[in-house]
């Protein structure tokens, strides 16, 4: 069918088949020699176990024919010949002792039984692996050969084929016969018969699918026929020689279609013949209960649905009828608990029997992708949804393949809503767009269709499959399909139809919705408990509340998503605080990510069109009132317990706090561009609000001893000190750049500096007992450093007015600074006397050093004359009376009395 480069393909499904009969022999020869030797010890076990006492009278009797009588046969004598032990053979049950105890422990192993070694292995197993595959390869590859070469007509190699089908097959069975004939035991099973039935088994499918699709001997209806009775050969072949044939005979038979090819594909024969393929397979699978065999057939099935996707020649019809039948065949063998499938407990979600149904789903959703959402695909599609939701409400096994029905039924409408198709719609025009009233595209009413019946289907059924089962996984999967699916199509269309505009139609569909699932949780509310019933209801009353917020999302502006989904998240929390239910906490958290992820994505939240005014923007709106919808949900959580779901929330709070304050200050200072580059004015405000919401956290860490409002105040103190350092001491420092500082005493200087340096002592004294000495000083320090920058930068504003960086500094500004710092360390010395603080007089002790440096080092040779002399005589007479001040106030000696004093 297809040519080419499919050697190689050859070659890889050969070695997987390989690999595949490889594992399952060496688990069927370890199972076998671990029964073999089970057996030998049973049997020694019964050789040494002594016979049970007799009575006195059957003794006596016993003893006096006992001479009479020859001795009996050996054990060994009588003992018949071991059967061949096969892999479904089972150990005999130990036979209970005559007086009812335990039977007695088995011995060891017998020693002379050994682990096979790898010379061994070689040529018992690997040898006989390798010929077997040879073979097979080899009659494919004879085929090709015969068939480029023309060697032979199509008859002839038709009839060849069948020969060494049939040889191969004969083969097998007698060498299968002559084992358990032969009866070794010595050596370990090298699996020789079905090797070689696998090998037949497999040129037998390539034959018959060769006379059909390629030479055209047979009619369909013979195909069939005949490609049914090999898979049935190889379905009874594989019960007698084990899981070994089945892998090979598996993986040959959909590898038939690849090695044996012609380029004219003729799909419809292609799965005629896959479906044939996978029947067999499953019923085999079904037969032995092997998992393995179901999921590696569903794997091959769904590969073969990629042929010919990527072409513009899409045959639709064939590959539909592949995924139908194969889901069909899924869900008759291997879905457990639903018509021929195993038997499974109730209450129980089985991996294969979901995956089977999800995989089929995938790839009837590739072909709806793949061609263009055409109708045929569209009709398939729609079939094999509803069917499973009709599997998974009779067979609770395959309700995992629920979330795989949801999850493919938003990717296709997902996809065609991102789809650029613009000639199907016709919107009119308007202020408040909408849907059409006259769309004449049929694809466009076909869509709209399917949507009203998958939402109405799965909201359905997610809605009256609470209650019917015992376990609390199962409802809670049909509801939370229920309720994600409608309100994923309506985005989906929402976004397809309206562009994401504003629509009013949508809106009322969003109503309709919400009003739905509200009305679904106030009647599962009144209903008795039931397992997950609590969990699903707190679905549908979230479901509420989204489709509340997507009519709000559709009749407003973009930007209230944002605002929706934090009120989603506020009233999600408000729930649970009335239903105590883990579930609802977690989706309050996911709420509060997802509006955060939002905000990732658009800082500015309806782009240019944040507004001019100050303070009253659209920052307000999408930051304040999420913020505000986060603290409130904070609070809710918290009543209850402090765990994961409270402190993303609380983190999210805290987030849009800062950001709310953050971005308002950058559109402040910017005149409402916020792209344009940061400013002095900027920076200062940032550093103001960063160190004051650190005050208020600390403040709040004590009361509600939260690790989140913990961590918070450290980290916007952290940015405020970043920013202090990095922006107002550097990037933004007037005495480096060309400033405008503005007037002489309100100006920027205070709000860039003074400022800051109050609010860091607030900062310091706000963290002096909950935190270490280190932390508090540390910010005390900086603190005395933006205080003693201001006072200098003040100075310097008073001599060159609010351009810093012009003219020269003169000898009066040099002795002002000495005398404005000296100063400055009296006025904390001051402090530090009257309120106590030994941290204000070591502030003072470090300011005057600084002065005491400053005199020594630059007015010494920078000042003249009179300047000079008054700095140092200032400095010595404000020195001493600092130590007048310390002897006779802070240290003052107490002088002890003499003996005549005290007389006196």
């Amino acid at each position: 069918m297809f040519d080419a480069p499919f050697d190689v393909f050859a070659v890889m499904f050969a070695i997987a088949a390989f690999l595949i009969a490889l594992k399952a022999s060496n688990q069927a020869t370890e199972l076998r020699r671990r029964l073999n030797s089970l057996e030998a010890a049973l049997q020694a076990q019964r050789q040494i176990q002594p016979p049970p006492p007799l009575p006195v009278q059957e003794q006596v009797s016993t003893s006096a024919t006992s001479a009479a009588e020859p001795p009996p046969l050996a054990p060994e004598a009588e003992a018949a010949p071991p059967p061949l032990v096969t892999e479904e053979a089972s150990p005999p049950p130990l036979e209970a002792s005559p007086s009812g105890d335990a039977p007695p422990s088995l011995p060891a192993p017998t020693p002379d039984i050994k682990e096979p070694g790898f010379e061994e292995r070689l040529g018992t197993r690997w040898v006989v692996w390798i010929g077997g595959l040879a073979l097979a390869l080899g009659g494919f590859f004879m085929v090709r050969y015969s068939i480029e070469a023309g060697l032979v007509g199509p008859g002839v190699r038709v009839f060849l084929g069948g020969l060494f089908a049939a040889a191969l097959l004969g083969a097998g069975e007698w060498t299968r016969r002559k084992e358990s004939i032969s009866n070794i035991q010595a050596l370990p099973i090298a699996n020789i018969p079905a090797i070689l039935t696998a090998a037949g088994t497999a040129v037998a499918f390539a034959t018959v699918y060769a006379a059909y699709a390629l030479y055209g001997f047979l009619v369909p209806a013979t195909a069939f026929v005949l490609l049914g009775i090999v898979a049935m050969g190889t379905l009874a072949a594989a019960l007698l020689h084990g899981p070994a044939l089945a892998g090979l005979g598996v993986v040959g038979a959909f590898a038939t279609p690849v090695l044996v090819s012609s380029g004219k594909p003729d799909y419809w024969a292609l799965y005629i013949y896959l479906a044939i393929v996978t029947a067999a397979s499953f019923g085999l699978a079904r037969i032995r209960l092997w998992r393995w065999l179901a999921v590696t057939t569903i794997v091959f099935a769904v590969l073969w649905v990629f042929p010919g996707l990527d072409t513009g020649d899409l045959h639709i019809a064939p590959h539909a009828f592949h995924v139908m039948s194969g889901f069909v065949l899924a869900a008759l063998l291997v879905v457990c608990g639903f018509m021929f499938g195993p038997d499974i407990e109730d209450g129980q979600i089985e991996p294969v029997s979901s995956s089977a149904l999800g995989a089929y789903l995938f790839g009837a959703m590739l072909i709806v992708l793949s061609s263009a959402h055409a109708d045929l695909s569209l009709i398939a599609y729609t079939l094999l949804v509803a069917a499973t939701l009709f599997v998974a409400w009779r067979a609770e096994a395959a309700a995992g393949a629920l979330g795989a029905a949801a999850a493919t039924v938003f990717i296709v409408f997902a996809e065609w809503a991102v789809r650029a198709n613009p000639d199907m719609l016709v919107l009119p025009g308007g202020p408040v767009p909408g849907i059409t009233p006259a769309a004449t595209d049929s694809a466009v009413t076909q869509h709209l269709v399917m949507a009203a019946v998958f939402a109405i289907g799965f909201g359905v059924a997610g809605f009256l499959a609470q209650g019917r089962s015992n376990s609390a996984i199962i409802p809670v999967v049909w509801s939370a399909a229920g309720v994600a699916t409608p309100i994923a199509i309506l985005i989906a269309l929402y976004a397809r139809i309206a562009h994401l505009d504003r629509s009013i139609p949508f809106a009322i569909l969003a109503v309709l919705l919400a009003a739905a699932f509200g009305a679904a949780t106030e009647l599962l509310t009144r209903r008795e408990p039931r397992p997950g019933l609590a969990i699903s209801t707190a679905l549908f009353a979230t479901g509420t509340l989204g489709a509340l917020a997507l009519a709000l999302t559709f009749a407003l502006e973009k930007g209230w998503l944002t605002i929706a989904l934090a009120l989603m998240s506020l009233g999600t929390a408000w729930i649970a605080l009335q239903r105590p239910i883990t579930f609802l906490r977690w989706l309050a958290a996911i709420f509060a990510g997802i509006v955060t992820a939002r905000i990732g994505y658009d800082p500015r939240i309806v782009g240019d069109a944040v507004g001019t005014t100050p303070i009253f923007n659209w920052l307000l709106w999408g930051y304040g009132l999420p913020a505000a919808s986060f603290w409130g949900a904070s609070i809710f959580l918290r009543r209850r317990s402090d765990d994961a779901p409270l402190r993303m929330v609380e983190a999210a709070a805290i987030l849009f706090t800062a950001l709310l304050a953050f971005m308002q200050v950058r559109h402040l200072a910017t005149g409402g561009d916020m792209i344009a580059s940061p400013s002095l004015l900027e920076a200062a405000l940032q550093v103001c609000v960063a160190l004051a919401m650190a005050i208020g956290l600390e403040r709040l860490q004590l009361r509600s001893h939260s690790i989140v409002h913990n961590v918070g105040a450290v980290v916007l103190t952290a940015i405020a000190g970043f920013i202090s350092v990095f922006g107002l001491l550097f990037l933004e420092n007037p005495l480096i750049w060309h400033i405008d500082v503005g007037g002489a005493v309100f100006n920027l200087l205070l709000l860039g500096y003074a400022l800051p340096a109050v609010l860091m002592l607030l900062l310091a004294y706000a963290t002096a007992g909950a935190r270490g000495k280190v932390y508090a000083n540390t910010i005390a320090g900086a603190a005395l450093v933006f205080a003693l920058v201001y006072l200098t930068l003040e100075i310097r504003r008073f001599y060159h007015g609010p351009f810093l960086t012009s003219g020269e500094t003169t000898g009066a500004e040099q002795y002002t600074y000495s005398i404005g710092w000296l100063g400055f360390g009296v006025v904390l010395l001051g402090i530090g006397i009257l309120a106590n603080s030994e941290r204000a007089r070591l502030a003072s002790a470090a300011v005057i050093a600084l002065t005491i440096l400053k005199a020594f080092v630059i007015d010494m040779s920078t000042l003249t004359g009179v300047y000079r002399a008054l700095s140092f005589m200032g400095l010595g007479i404000v020195l001493v009376a600092i130590g007048w001040l310390y002897q006779r106030i802070l240290f003052r000696r107490q002088v002890t009395p003499t003996v005549q004093q005290i007389s006196t």
